[in-house]
Order: C-alpha cells, then sequence, then structure tokens
C-alpha cells in the first residue's frame, strides 16, 4: 500500500469516526471564506456591472451639466458637440427637478427630456414595456424598484399625472438614488429617482416654476482621455458647466457599497476566529485520542512524517473543502449583494484569483492553527507514554487547595476546571467578546436615526412617506446576517467547550463525586467554568462593538446592557444540557475506564 493511499484511508476513516467535528469544520471554515470573499470582491463586481450597462446602453464618456438658466447655456452645450475630441452627442436637454409619488410614497425626481427615438449616445435600455410616448412616463428601474411601481401603474409629478410606460437602465447617471447628479441651480443633490419623458412633456413640466438643468451627453473619440477633455473645457464658456465622467459614474457606483465591504471584511476575521476557537475545542477534546493514536501509529514504525501528515491532512482536507464551498456560496450570493438598487444589468465575475488564493489562506490558517497543537503534543509523547495515556495531573499547590475549600463547591469546581485550562478559558472569553462585538454594533447601528433620500417636502401632502435610506437599508441587513452567523457559530463553541471541558475532567469530577459531590453540582461547576470567561469577554465586547461602529448619534446603553446580560444567561443555558448529560454519566464506568 503506497505512503498516499494509507494517509487517505485513515483520514477517511477518522472523518467518519467523527461526522459531527467534521461538519462543524466544514460549517465555520464555509462561512468565514464566503464572508471574506464577497468582502472583497465587491469593488470589482460593481464595476464590472457599470461597464456591461454602459456598453448595453451606449453610455456617454463625459455628461456636460448647465444649471444657470439664461439664453447663452444652450448654445454653450452645443458648442461642445463640434470639439474635435467628440465624435457623437445626444442633447442639449432638460432636466427638471420635481417630486413624484406613487402607492402613497413620494420622492425627489429629476425628469429627463428624451428623443422619441435615442441617438448614437445614451440609448436606455428598456427592460419592460416600452419607450417614451407622449403623455406617458418611463422610470429607471432602480428608481421604480424602490417605488414597487411598474408597468401599467399611474404616478402623479408635481401635480400631473402620468402612467408608466416603461422601466429602463442607463449609463447616464450613477444608480439610485443619485440620479439628480446635481442639485438645482448646480449645488449638492438631496437624491433622487429618475423618470424620462417626452421633450415636449418635459417642456410643459418646466413651465410651472421649476428649476431646470441643461445637459449634453457626449461621446469621445479616447474614452480613457475624459480629464484632459473636462480640464480643456472647464473654463471656456460664459456660464458655469459641471462635467461628470463615465470613470466619476463608476467610482459613484461603489458609494453604495461604501459600508457593505468592511462589514462583510471585518466579519470575515471574527468568523474565522470563531472557528479556530471551535475547531481548537474540538482537537483538544480529541487530544487524548490522537496521541493515543499516535502511539499506535509508532507502535507499528509509522515515521513522524506519516504521522503528522495523517494528523494534519483531516483537518487540510476539510478546510480546502470548504474554502470550496465558501467560494461557490460567495459567486452565488454576490449578484443580489452587489446591486441593491437594480440600477445596473449584466453578471459579475465571481471572485478573482487574488481573492481565491486569500481565502485558502485564510482555510489553511483556520486548519493549522486548530490541528497543530495537538499534532505536535501527539508527536513529542513517547510511544509507551501515548499508549498508556491517562488524565492529565495538575501540579499540587497547598495555598490554593487551602483556599479554595472556603468557596461552595460548585464554584469551587468552576474555577478549578477554569484554573486548569487557562488557554481555553481564554478563548472562550474571546469568543464572547466577539459575539458582544457584532450585536453592539448591530444594535447601535439600528438605534441611528435615517434620513431618507427623498425628505418631506412642503405640498406632498397627508399621509405621504419618503423612500427609505436604501444603503443603510442594505448595510443594515447585512450586518444582521453576519451577527446572525456570528451567533450561530458561537453557540456551536459554547456547547463544544461545555462539552469538550467534562470529557477531559470526567475523572475529576467522578473522583468529586465519590467525595459527595452531587450530579446537580458537577452540572453547575461545568456551567461556571464557562461562566467565568464568559463575564470579562462581555465587558470587552461592549466597548469594542461601539468602537466599531465609528461615530454614532444615539448610543442605546440600555439595550446593550440587556445584551450583555442575555449572553450571559444564553451561555448558562446552553452550557447546561452538556454540562448535566456528563454529569449524569456512572461514576463506576468513568473511573473503571480511566483505568484501563
Amino acid at each position: 500500500m503506497g505512503r498516499t493511499v494509507l494517509v487517505f484511508r485513515l483520514v477517511l476513516a477518522d472523518v467518519r469516526r467523527h461526522k459531527a467535528q467534521a461538519a462543524m469544520l466544514l460549517l465555520a471554515v464555509t462561512v468565514a471564506t464566503a464572508t471574506l470573499a464577497l468582502g472583497l470582491s465587491l469593488g470589482g463586481a460593481t464595476q464590472t456591472l457599470y461597464e456591461e450597462t454602459r456598453a448595453a446602453t451606449a453610455g456617454p464618456d463625459v455628461v456636460a451639466l448647465a444649471p444657470d438658466p439664461g439664453p447663452d447655456v444652450t448654445p454653450a452645450l452645443a458648442s461642445l458637440a463640434h470639439a474635435p475630441e467628440v465624435v457623437a452627442h445626444n442633447g442639449p436637454y432638460r432636466i427638471v427637478y420635481a417630486t413624484l409619488t406613487a402607492h402613497r410614497t413620494a420622492s425627489l425626481v429629476v425628469v429627463h427630456g428624451a428623443a422619441d427615438k435615442p441617438g448614437a449616445v445614451d440609448r436606455p435600455l428598456v427592460t419592460s414595456g416600452h419607450w417614451v410616448r407622449s403623455g406617458g412616463a418611463v422610470l429607471e428601474r432602480g428608481f421604480a424598484t424602490a417605488l414597487g411601481a411598474g408597468v401599467g401603474d399611474r404616478v402623479t409629478i408635481s401635480g400631473r399625472t402620468y402612467p408608466v410606460v416603461g422601466i429602463a437602465v442607463t449609463a447616464a447617471t450613477p444608480v439610485f438614488p443619485w440620479a439628480p447628479q446635481i442639485g438645482p441651480g448646480g449645488g449638492p443633490s438631496d437624491g433622487g429617482g429618475l423618470v424620462w419623458l417626452t421633450q415636449s412633456d418635459a417642456r410643459a413640466l418646466a413651465s410651472r416654476d421649476l428649476p431646470v438643468t441643461m445637459a449634453m451627453d457626449l461621446k469621445l473619440r479616447d474614452p480613457a482621455a475624459t480629464e484632459a477633455f473636462i480640464d480643456a473645457h472647464r473654463h471656456t464658456f460664459n456660464t458655469r458647466v459641471n462635467f461628470h465622467s463615465w470613470q466619476f459614474m463608476a467610482h459613484q457606483d461603489t458609494v453604495m457599497l461604501n459600508d457593505t465591504q468592511p462589514i462583510l471584511v471585518v466579519g470575515s476575521w471574527l468568523l474565522s476566529f470563531l472557528a479556530i476557537t471551535g475547531v481548537a475545542a474540538l482537537a483538544a477534546g480529541r487530544a487524548a485520542e490522537q496521541t493515543r493514536r499516535a502511539g499506535l501509529l509508532k507502535a507499528v514504525g509509522a515515521t513522524p512524517g506519516l504521522i503528522a501528515a495523517v494528523l494534519l491532512t483531516e483537518y487540510l482536507a476539510l478546510a480546502l473543502l470548504a474554502d470550496a464551498l465558501g467560494l461557490a456560496v460567495a459567486r452565488l450570493a454576490e449578484p443580489a449583494i452587489a446591486t441593491p438598487t437594480a440600477s445596473r444589468i449584466g453578471g459579475v465575475g465571481g471572485p478573482t484569483g487574488a481573492i481565491i488564493i486569500a481565502t485558502t489562506v485564510l482555510a489553511v490558517a483556520v486548519a493549522a492553527l486548530s490541528a497543530l497543537p495537538p499534532t505536535l503534543r501527539a508527536l513529542r509523547t513517547a510511544t509507551v507514554t501515548a499508549l498508556a495515556v491517562t488524565a492529565h495531573r495538575p501540579r499540587h499547590r497547598p495555598w490554593l487547595t487551602a483556599l479554595s475549600a472556603l468557596l461552595p463547591t460548585p464554584l469551587l469546581l468552576g474555577l478549578r476546571l477554569t484554573a486548569r485550562r487557562p488557554g481555553r478559558a481564554v478563548l472562550h472569553g474571546c469568543s464572547t467578546a466577539v459575539t458582544l462585538i457584532a450585536i453592539t454594533a448591530l444594535i447601535t447601528y439600528d438605534a441611528q436615526p435615517r434620513w431618507g433620500f427623498a425628505q418631506h417636502r412642503e405640498g406632498w401632502g397627508p399621509g405621504l412617506s419618503g423612500l427609505p435610506d436604501l444603503r443603510a437599508d442594505h448595510d443594515g441587513r447585512l450586518l444582521l446576517a453576519v451577527s446572525v452567523l456570528l451567533i450561530a457559530l458561537a453557540t456551536v463553541n459554547t456547547v463544544t467547550l461545555t462539552w469538550s471541558t467534562a470529557m477531559e475532567a470526567r475523572a475529576n469530577m467522578a473522583i468529586a463525586r465519590t467525595l459527595g459531590a452531587t450530579p446537580g453540582q458537577i452540572s453547575a461547576g461545568l456551567s461556571i467554568a464557562q461562566l467565568l470567561p464568559a463575564l470579562p469577554g462581555a465587558v470587552a465586547g461592549v466597548p469594542l462593538g461601539i468602537l466599531l461602529s465609528g461615530q454614532v448619534t444615539t448610543l442605546p446603553v440600555s439595550w446593550i446592557a440587556a445584551a450583555a446580560l442575555v449572553i450571559l444567561l444564553a451561555t448558562t443555558a446552553l452550557t447546561a444540557v452538556p454540562a448535566r448529560f456528563a454529569a449524569r454519566r456512572p461514576v463506576a464506568q468513568t473511573l473503571s475506564a480511566e483505568a484501563a
């Protein structure tokens, strides 16, 4: 039998014997790598979506916006069409600033006066219905999705009602809600949606003393030379003209995800830490078994290299499989996360080579940090000692024994279990801190005041509500999802740590029962052993979560304190079941197994 086949068979047999542990490692690493891959790939995804939309809609290279009314505006924009760098243009056309209501929801909106048949530049792609006609409105798809409006609905624009005849996408403006690009008079924009009307309908709407900006879309001979073109024409007019390049609009699309990427990347590191904690707890719980297994392999002539390969390959193989699953999950989830406003079309390419390398390094690191310590311990143990492995005998400290004798039995047992495994206590405390970091950040984020992109304006009428802040809602949902994953892994870790502690301490607990401790006291002691490190973890997690949230307007102290208390109570409840089960194990059976 070859060396590779032998390692494979031994690893496969061990996985079959420990299916629950293998499933936990797969789940933990899959979640961590999927979250990291999503966080790292979003920037490239938005760029890809913009470029595909731009290609499908003949998007302009430069949009010129003249916010000041006057007789010089139209000639100034028209002169740009004759610039030697320009090969095609669309306009000049009107952009009218108005308000729109649909389904009792109100929003700021910009109305573009559109030609009946779009020309060579800026040909919006109709995804539903048809293009503009007299008396009918076409809504930009991201805006329509936010409104919940579709073809056949009716919308009211500054007092005039229009049927929705189509839904379209364009690359001539950033994604919803930044369609206005500039505000009335050239000032900052409050955000809003985009609607196309015929040129005559837009002219009639503008006649109602609504603010108007004139615009022109330009196609350059060299699309990469937008900055040089803008610099050359910025100060050549008697009227003010603002220029927006296609690179600017592509970058503006990424603003929607400015907070999304940190949430996912930081969340992936927190999930990775919990994965290491959980898998390390499993590895520690199997340390005695792995040591005995190493002793058996040594006894039949296996070399240290073969033994290390057998013990490490299981973790590495499962971690790499989980990495592949995580990348697949990220590929499936990326389109929904990268396009929260439905303003773009196309598909995303998925994680790049650099991202695949990053997630693979993460998966291998989780496996190595979890499996390496027990593997080294097993290799350093002599063969005879490994085959006769018994319960660990702690060092005797008379002063500590005298002091602990004054404590109640459950607290005494809990303190002794904690003191004998300080490394695991630190891991459990950090796991609790990570959970509180996520929950505190979520509560703090949710408590901040929200201002929708469509604020209340006088004259909207009673009973109308504005559109919500889509970016905040999107980030809030992602933060909630990451927090739920962290809580789930922390829950599994707590149960795993309790069970591992109970299995390692079963001989000591059996001896304590022979000395008069009841199963209830044993169970309480095991729970206290997990609760003690959770207390400093909770204390540290709250300020770290607030720090992670950044600048906050409102700090919900009472909710955060309640969350910390719930986490501690949940720790006690989660440890009760495995602790109770371990405490009920017959004393004679435990002691006879240890003696054997």
